[in-house]
């Protein structure tokens, strides 16, 4: 064997190997995150036990009402409750329309989802996509100083 064809030989093996590894590179990306998409099957003695305990809360209490910022607001499990204006408290599904990923943040005026990047307005409706469904409403209610589901 020549050192010519020494040298095809080594190269090709090089290339094999490069083309192999950006194989495995590719589909570890695609595959990454997969089960993290989906959101979380809902329990509600877990979700309960995750909130403080307080004496004076109903038991279905999400969160004080003095604890969610007007113009702003929280995520309770798969909740999230804001207060668009003074007094006014919502309640949405924690779950984004696009992908089914759980929202991450309430900031800004937005309720924000940070797997695929949609904001939704603190009612619920779509500021940015790629979501174009608005959030889920869910029932909750003021009970004393406390917003509880229902």
């Amino acid at each position: 064997m020549t050192f010519h064809e020494q040298l095809r030989t080594r190269r090709s093996v090089v290339v094999a190997g490069a083309g192999v590894a950006a194989a495995a590179a590719v589909t570890a990306c695609t595959a990454h995150g997969k089960g993290d998409d989906a959101p979380a099957p809902h329990d509600a003695t877990a979700a309960q036990a995750d909130r403080p305990v307080d004496a004076n809360s109903p038991a279905n209490a999400l969160a004080k009402t003095a604890d969610i910022p007007v113009g702003g607001g929280v995520i309770v499990g798969d909740t999230v409750v804001t207060q668009p204006s003074a007094g006014t408290f919502v309640g949405l599904s924690s779950v984004c329309t696009h992908a089914g990923c759980k929202v991450a943040t309430v900031s800004g005026g937005t309720i924000n989802c940070a797997c695929h990047g949609s904001k939704f307005a603190l009612d619920g409706s779509v500021v940015h996509g790629p979501a174009s469904k608005p959030l889920a409403p869910k029932g909750i209610r003021v009970n004393g100083d406390s917003v509880v589901a229902e």
